[in-house]
Order: C-alpha cells, then structure tokens, then sequence
C-alpha cells in the first residue's frame, strides 16, 4: 500500500547546476519554483531516490506560495521531488508569508508557507480545517555592508537602538563598547527592512519587542510595521531577496534576512548579544543550541522570541508549510503527503548545505504524525 523510507543512507546526488538553479531563484529573486522544466527521466542514472513512491495515478501539480525565508531550500526540494517522483510537479511561489496565509485562507493554493504560525483566528476562518507543519528551521541575521569590517558585535542595546532609529552611526558609542580596537567608520547607517507583509519581519520584531519594552510600547510586533522612517535612513526590499539585494547594494546598511541568504550571497553578518550575555555568531550549533531550548506544543506552534542558554543564537524561528486537513482529490492529498515525507526525510539532507537548521528526529516524527491524517492512502513513514 505504501513505501517506506529507509533511513540509511540515500543516494542523493544533487547536481551543482541544480543546487545553483535553485538558490538562485531565491536568492537572485526569481521568485518561483516550477518543476514543469526539470528532468522527469526515470532511472538511477538521473540520481534521484526511489524509495518514495506514492500510489498516484497520472501526473499531478501542486501549487504553493508563501515565506520567503525558505525558498531557497523549497525550490531545492522540488526539483530533487520532481526527480524522484516524476509524476508530482510543485510549483512553490516566493511571496512572503502575509501574501502566502491570505491565499491559503482564500484557497487559491494547495498549501501555504509562513515564518509566523497562523493564529487561532486565521484557523478559524478555514472550513477545510488547517495543519501547520514545521520541515524546517533558520536563523534570522543581520547582514551588513561595511568595508573593511568582517567582524562585528552588536549589544542587545545596539541593534534594537539601530532598527528604532535612535542609532545613526557606525561609530556610536554603542556600536564602538563591544568592539574595542575596531575602526568603525563615522558613516551614517542605512536600515534595510521588508517591504511586504513577512513572517521574517513577525519573528524579528517579535524578538525586538521581547527584549525592549520601549520597542514594543512605539513599534511593536507582526508581518508589518510601521518604521521610524523620519528618524534615520531606512529602505525597503520585497522578500529576503529583495532585502538581501539592497544591503549588497548600499554601503553602510545593516538588514535583516534568513541566513542561507547571508550564505550564499558571502554577506557578513553580526553576531548578537543572547539573553545570558554572550555574543553569539549564527551557526548550525548555535541554532541547534536554540531549538534544544524549545520543546514544541501539542498543536507544532512555538515562538521562540528570546531563547535561554549560554551558546544560543537570539533569533531562530521554525517556519510553517500549512496544509489543508482535507482535500477533494486525493490524489492531491497523497501529493502533499508525499511532499511532506520528502521534506522530513530526503529533504533534511539538503538543509545544512543550504543554511537551515535540520529539525531534530522527535520533531520529525511528530510532523510526519500530524501530516498522515491528509490521506487515508498515504502513511508517512521515516524509517
């Protein structure tokens, strides 16, 4: 009836034109990934998985859109499903996570994306009914353009003070404490933030506002803010790609993005102040560090807005694929199962090399649970 995923060693050969292809999409801005043009032989010779083999009868597309901070990774996914599945093609568009709930919401998608959960609200306005399924995990950074200074410290202080407009200059005083011996120039900052309603924008300013009152009593916390524009020199960019174009392109900015941004575009990134004091640097022990922190809640929504530990990294977030709890064609249904297990096995594989957090096994397991009500002719399986 259903196919078992091995979880021995599987032989992934992801090609670099392929890896490239799709990091370039989101990173470059292209925006969507469509697994219509990819290499649908079958085959060992074409390097894909056989393991998967979902029961479904004819071809069958799938359309997503949602969160831009893991785009990167999702349009990897696909293509590589697409080789393993030939007869499954999902096409993922990159439109931020406000744009990704409210086509959820209206059902215009087979599944949404986001970096924020959905509230009970936004559940509640969906007859189908709706699960939220984390595949995945990822540091948000701030990635800054500064010649001539790869490393930087930013206090707790410093980096609320620089998104609030009350820091204008590279040489502030509180820039200079946790930097002693370091030229900073006398250059004045630009901010560089989203444009689009974002769940990278929700986790970020979640964080500011549960480290500083004073942010959350004058800009506060969700998708969309509203910008101290008037105080300092701020510009905004449509998705971590468009925020990670502009710091590229403008000396002296300072923006938040997903850190398989930061990765592969080569832009240096700061390390930030933890809530036991220390300055931690984004990276995958640092995020695993911050997830161990965290146990996940019965409904799979946790908000990791300022984490505990010595070695944790500030800002992680998991980040959501939303699925309908029914769908009328199951063949659709067995897809998105398909898709899941993917995400949860295979998937996992991809995520490092990419920047992501591979999410523990007891996540996994609890993921791949929440997932199996979907089809009654599909079960997920991890080993």
């Amino acid at each position: 009836m259903f196919t078992t995923v091995k979880s021995s060693k599987r032989a992934i050969i992801t090609s670099l034109s392929i890896l490239s292809l799709a990091v370039g999409l989101g990173a470059c801005g292209g925006g969507s990934s469509d697994t219509d043009s990819t290499p649908t032989g079958g085959g060992e010779s074409q390097g894909e998985t056989t393991a998967l083999k979902p029961p479904l009868e004819g071809n069958v597309s799938l359309t997503g859109a949602g969160a831009s901070f893991p785009a990167p990774l999702y349009q990897n996914w696909f293509v590589q499903l697409n080789r393993a599945v030939p007869q499954l093609q999902v096409n993922y568009q990159s439109v931020g996570s406000g744009a990704g709930v409210e086509q959820f919401t209206q059902g215009t998608v087979d599944f949404g994306a986001s970096d924020v959960a959905m509230t009970d609200e936004e559940i509640g306005q969906i007859e189908r009914g709706t699960i939220l399924l984390p595949v995945t995990a990822g540091s948000i950074v701030m990635a800054y353009n500064l010649p001539g200074v790869d490393e930087l410290k930013l206090s707790r202080d410093a980096y609320v003070g620089i998104f609030k407009g009350d820091i204008t200059k590279w040489n502030d005083p509180a820039i200079a404490e946790a930097n002693p011996g370091l030229e900073l120039p006398d250059q004045p900052i630009t901010v560089v933030h989203r444009s689009d309603g974002s769940g990278t924008t929700g986790v970020f300013t979640k964080h500011l506002s549960s480290i500083s009152p004073e942010w959350e009593a004058s800009i506060g916390q969700g998708k969309s803010v509203e910008w101290p524009t008037a105080k300092g020199k701020f510009i905004g960019g449509k998705g971590n790609e468009g925020v990670t174009a502009n710091i590229q392109q403008n000396e002296g900015s300072i923006g938040y993005i997903e850190y398989g941004y930061a990765k592969q575009n080569s832009i240096p990134v700061a390390t930030l102040q933890n809530s036991s004091g220390n300055f931690i640097a984004p990276t995958d022990d640092s995020a695993s560090a911050t997830l161990d922190a965290v146990t996940l809640p019965e409904n799979l929504r946790a908000f990791i807005t300022d984490p505990e530990g010595d070695d944790s990294y500030p800002i992680v977030t998991y980040t959501w694929i939303l699925a309908y709890e029914t769908y009328d064609d199951p063949q659709k249904a067995i897809a998105v199962e398909s898709m899941i297990q993917y995400a949860l096995t295979e998937g996992q594989e991809q995520s490092k090399a990419l920047g992501y957090v591979p999410l523990p096994p007891s996540v996994r397991e609890r993921v791949a649970a929440a997932a199996d009500v979907i089809s009654p002719d599909y079960e997920i399986t991890l080993n």
